[in-house]
């Protein structure tokens, strides 16, 4: 009994802990995408210009530490703007009901015939909301102002954009790295191509339980925008190369 205790326990625990990190998947695909997409054109770029390996290591890094936490830093604040935007008219709207009581409740009763309610039971459903001050406040702010409460720790979802940007972000430049500690005899570029296209399969994968699309549907888009990226990244560094160096 006490074993079945523990386990259910263990369960819930580790449904809670996935119920969190749900909450936050969007911000870890979206992170991932970007540091996939945008460092894979950094290394792309730099073979088509004929950068070495120790070149784009520094390159490479450069762009996955400070693009990630440039694309941090802007979801953490977006997040904590929506949520400084929603709590400064939550206040108005307090103030309103606690002041301009007959006012709001008029509104209340606009917003609620328009979607149909009429006579005895408009009326009851104005009473039922008007009575709490806190459902009655959060109904205006839905309903009238088009504002839902955003609960999600703008710290976290920084944080996560970033974790998730230096994760998939270091796989295209991860055979570079091994290639400078212990030299190696593969084409670097192709193995590259081939971890990242990899990595764009797995946050594609992930993509699709954030939008609800086909799974082959998430895969090959990431791919074919992540393919679209280097291709350009490649030929402009080459071009640029021919161009510079001649």
């Amino acid at each position: 009994m006490t074993t079945d205790i523990h386990n259910e326990a263990e369960i819930h625990k580790k449904s809670g802990l996935f119920k969190r990190f749900e909450k936050y998947l969007g911000e870890f695909v979206y992170g991932g995408i970007d540091g996939c997409v945008t460092t894979f054109a950094v290394v792309a770029g730099s073979v088509g210009a004929g950068l070495d390996s120790a070149v784009i290591i520094i390159l490479g890094f450069a762009n996955l530490l400070a693009d990630g936490f440039a694309m941090s830093v802007g979801a953490f604040l977006s997040t904590k703007s929506e949520q400084d935007n929603y709590n400064k008219h939550k206040l108005v709207e307090y103030w309103e009901v606690e002041n301009l009581p007959e006012v709001e409740k008029e509104e209340i009763r606009e917003i609620y015939a328009a979607k149909g309610f009429k006579g005895e039971l408009l009326e009851k459903v104005v009473e039922v909301i008007t009575q709490d001050k806190e459902v009655w406040v959060n109904d205006m702010m839905k309903e009238e102002l088009g504002m839902i409460k955003e609960d999600r720790s703008p710290f976290w979802i920084g944080a996560t954009t970033y974790m998730s940007f230096i994760l998939i972000g270091i796989i295209p430049l991860f055979i570079y790295v091994v290639d400078y500690v212990s030299p190696l005899e593969q084409n670097l570029f192709l193995v590259a191509s081939i971890l990242t296209a990899i990595g764009f399969m797995v946050i594609g994968w992930l993509k699709t339980y954030v939008n609800q699309t086909s799974i082959i549907k998430g895969i090959l888009e990431t791919l074919f925008l992540g393919g679209i990226a280097a291709f350009v990244a490649y030929f402009v560094g080459d071009f640029l190369e021919r161009l510079i160096v001649g």
